[in-house]
Order: structure tokens, then sequence, then C-alpha cells
């Protein structure tokens, strides 16, 4: 269901085409991570002073920050070619090594999603990340021998959502390690401006900001968001986008103030009415609200836990007065006193 969800920030295959046109091409036209933009630069032009490859990259934060985006321009800033690829693509030892073996002088190597290759595929990238060299077993039993390949100097760009499931010797492996951050609405309003230019799209200020503060801090969920508001200004409209327009469509695809859908509502709901503000367990949770748990711990709770909407406690997860006061819906006396306890054994903790 996660899938069908207007701001999820995964990325969808029919996204592709029109996600590139919007994707900025150099440092100066990305917006926001300001501190990664600002070293990115300085060890770009060093590198280029040197005349050498970039030292190993990893990216990591939640989806839809731009960390694709941000590898294609570290390539076309650095003058080279980039090969883009993903963990679960790269099944085998094999399938690494013909990656590694094509590449030229310089180039980029983009693995999204690093956390999920297999450990086989690891033990080949480890030396290939280090000494630039391949080690390849031939033959098999008595007379099976390695040879070691030599490879050109390469800068390998991973991105990942879970820094926490890359194995510690692959991280090690990495010189430069950046976190990027949820953007703030002003950030996320020049996103707007600026891919509404590109797509020839009219837009008063009020309605750029009315769509980039539903947007969850996510680039990607606010050009979703911004096209969607283009068809309803169309048809419903003379094509301009106001705030009016905005928070018609906006409310009509079932997103309210704070970005927060349908199913986000349902759960919060689920947990204040059926549960009475008590403690639920994520197996309890899944099962009354018909979603998966995986999909509730990893596509709806982490935003939710960022606004302070839910926290999690050794007994479950409970609501927040300020979830109860989103949804306008009274907080019992009962959840009250025990959020104060849990709150004084956190304290204590």
């Amino acid at each position: 269901m996660d899938e069908e969800r207007l701001v999820m920030s995964g990325f969808r295959e029919e996204e592709d085409d029109q996600e590139g046109s919007l994707r900025p091409k150099t440092l100066r036209e990305y917006v926001g991570q300001q501190a990664i933009k600002d070293s990115l630069n300085i060890y770009i032009q060093a590198a280029r002073q040197r005349r050498d490859s970039l030292d190993h990259i990893l990216l990591y934060g939640p989806p839809g920050l731009g960390k694709t985006t941000l590898a294609g321009i570290v390539a076309a800033e650095m003058g080279q070619n980039i090969r883009v690829t993903s963990g679960p693509a790269i099944e085998r030892a094999g399938d690494l090594a013909s990656l590694l073996t094509n590449l030229s002088s310089g180039d980029v190597l983009f693995i999204d999603e690093i956390h999920r290759l297999s450990h086989a595929v690891e033990e080949v990238l480890y030396p290939a990340m280090e000494d630039y060299a391949l080690d390849i077993m031939i033959g098999k039993g008595p007379s099976a021998r390695s040879i070691r390949l030599d490879l050109p100097k390469f800068t390998l760009i991973g991105a990942t959502t879970r820094a926490g499931s890359l194995s510690a010797p692959l991280r090690d492996r990495f010189g430069i390690i950046f976190r990027l951050q949820m953007y703030s609405t002003e950030e996320l309003m020049q996103i707007v401006r600026h891919s509404a230019a590109v797509l020839g799209i009219e837009a008063e200020e009020d309605g750029v900001r009315e769509i980039a503060r539903r947007s969850r801090g996510t680039p990607r969920i606010v050009n979703r968001l911004l096209k969607r508001v283009r068809d309803y200004a169309q048809v419903r409209g003379d094509g301009v986008i106001t705030c009016k327009a905005a928070r018609e469509a906006l409310t009509l695809l079932d997103v309210d103030e704070l970005g927060l859908d349908r199913v986000d509502r349902n759960i919060l709901t689920t947990m204040m009415k059926k549960f009475d503000g008590r403690p639920v367990g994520l197996d309890t949770l899944a099962a009354t609200t018909g979603e998966d748990a995986v999909t509730i711990e990893d596509v709806y709770e982490p935003y939710l836990m960022q606004l302070g909407f839910i926290m999690r406690t050794p007994r479950g997860r409970v609501c927040t007065q300020a979830a109860y006061d989103h949804m306008k819906i009274a907080m019992p006396a009962e959840a009250r006193a025990a959020g104060r306890i849990e709150g004084q054994t956190s304290l204590l903790e």
C-alpha cells in the first residue's frame, strides 16, 4: 500500500524522466545541504588541481533528499562519467567485477542502497576500494589460483537510508561521509520555484509556500505535490498556482497542513481512540490498522516521530500531546499521567 502514497519519499519508476529534468546539474544550483556543498566544493577543487580522483564518498539519510542527484553533480563537477547501480542489482561477485573492470580512470561508480550488498560482493569491493585491485579466483579445488587485476582509480559513491546496517569494514573504507538533513520550508520553496520554472508553471509566492510546508521536508515529495497542484490549477482554475488552489488541491489529495495523509492520521486515531492512548505494540498496531509492521516502522513512523507525535516507550508506542492537539482529540487523563511517568523514567535513564 505504501507505493501508492503521494507523500511517500521513495522513488517511483514512472517519475524517472520527469525527475531527471528537475534535478540540478551543478553544486551552485543544488538547494540546501550547505555544509555538505561547501565541503564537497573544497574536495573537488583539490582533486582537480592534483588531477586525481576523489576519495570514496558515503551519503546517508532519509529517502528523497537528493543523494542520487548529489552523486551526479560530483561526477559532473569532476568532469567524469558516472555508472549507476544499486545494492540489490549486484547479486554476485562477478556482477561487481564486470562493473569495476569497465570503469575508466576517474569514473564515478554510484551504488544506491549499498547496505543491501551481499557479504560475498563486499569482500570483492574491499580491495577494489582500498588498493584499486580485483582479486579473482581461477579454477576450482587444488588447482585453483588467485590472480590480481589492477583497476583504474575510481570514486565509489554509496548511498543508504540505513547507515547502521552497513558493515564496519565497508563503512571504514569511505574517506568522506555525509549525512543529508531534512529541508526547511524556505529551502523547499526555492526548489518549487526552480521546478516551476523548468516545467513552465506560474506560481504565486503564497502557493509556493503552501506546497513547501506540506512536503515533509523532502524535495522528491515537493516536486510530486507541485505537479499534482499544477493539474488541479489547470482544470479547476486559470493555470496559476495560488494559495487557494494549492490548499484545495492538497485537501482533495488528503494531505493536511503538516503533510500527513490518510494513513498517517489513521495510525494516530487508532492509537488514540481504539487503545485510549495506552501504549501499543507494533504488531498489534499493524493488525489493527491493516498495515504491514515493517511498513509502519520504516515508512510511516519516522516522520510521525520527527514531528514529535509518537514516542517509543518500553511498553509500546504512545501518542504525545502534540499529536492529540493536531488531531483535535482530547487526551485521556490516564494517557496524560502515563506520559508524565514515561518522561520521568526516560530522564532517570
